[in-house]
């Protein structure tokens, strides 16, 4: 019994190959193309962000006073000074205490002022540039502007004198200093907040809130059992933002308080200029900047887990 050769395809022969063939080169050139349209940003994240992490984390393991040529290893030193400090802990306090206002406050307000500016109203785009204003005014301005306006004979405890209040000091008095610190960041943020929110608001499916509307809910209801839970990625998203710029709070602190009174406004970002650029420990500022990083991202990390954001839809 003769066997039949096996024909070869024109086309196949001239094509160089067989189709599995021709599909892994495909693909090995869409990786090699995509690798080199990635390389200039990898690049970039690379000096810029990735080489400054792991210059930082051994600086934290040094004795540098940021002048020296070498800087001497300590190994763990400067962290186990960090947890034996009392200011350390003083400066983790008012940091939690402060980033948990701000984000409570920014949720709030943020979703707050993103209903009103949603509802049909006259001069929309123009209300919407007026709350937007205070998060692009300067950081340095605003907070002078606020001291100025916080002082015993300022603007505040004028208005309070109207009304036959006698004013407090409200940046020598602890906790006051820091509800005017909390009031202040919110405030700068709450246009920024309120556009996020705006924008997620303006995505949610219009036939639902109908359907919702058809069946009796009232605007509480809609808003408590449909909208916030609909939102709830935005609030997320809200929340990380309050939490990080809580944590790298600086120059809104240095000039309303400084860190005072008292360290009543202490917080982690200005704790960590002061030992670093003040009495010149860069090793022990640089580890106070590293366990700032790592409380961020691990308090990110729950709060992630918590809002379901990690767990998979299969």
């Amino acid at each position: 019994m003769t066997s039949v050769p096996t024909r070869i395809r024109p086309a196949q022969f001239a094509s160089g190959g067989s189709a599995p063939a021709r599909r892994r080169r495909g693909d090995r050139e869409q990786i090699v193309t995509a690798l080199l349209f990635l390389v200039p940003a990898l690049v970039i994240l690379g000096v810029f962000v990735v080489y400054p992490i792991i210059s930082a984390g051994y600086t934290s393991l040094t004795s540098w006073n940021g002048f020296d040529p070498v800087k001497e290893f300590i190994g763990l030193d400067n962290y186990v000074r960090l947890v034996q400090d009392p200011a350390f802990w003083n400066s983790l306090l008012v940091t939690v205490v402060y980033a948990t206002g701000v984000c409570l406050l920014s949720v709030a307000t943020g979703l707050a002022v993103a209903l009103l500016l949603d509802a049909p109203m006259r001069g929309r785009g123009f209300y919407r540039s007026i709350y937007f204003l205070p998060a692009v005014t300067s950081s340095v301005a605003a907070a002078i502007v606020w001291k100025y306006m916080l002082d015993p004979a300022g603007f505040v405890n004028a208005l309070l004198a109207q009304v036959g209040i006698a004013g407090p000091d409200w940046l020598q008095e602890r906790w006051l200093a820091l509800g005017a610190l909390t009031a202040l960041t919110v405030w700068k943020n709450v246009g920024f907040n309120a556009v996020l929110y705006l924008t997620a608001l303006q995505a949610l499916p219009p036939a639902v809130y109908e359907a919702a509307q058809l069946d009796g809910a009232n605007a509480w209801r809609r808003l408590r059992h449909m909208t916030i839970p609909l939102l709830a990625p935005m609030t997320f998203f809200v929340v990380v933002q309050a939490l990080i710029t809580s944590f790298q709070a600086f120059d809104l602190v240095y000039v309303l308080t400084e860190g005072g009174p008292r360290g009543g406004t202490d917080v982690l970002g200005m704790f960590m200029y002061r030992t670093a650029f003040r009495l010149g420990d860069f090793g022990y500022g640089t580890a106070i900047a590293f366990v700032t990083l790592l409380l961020v991202l691990g308090v990110t990390l729950v709060q992630w887990r918590a809002s379901g954001s990690g767990r998979s839809d299969r």
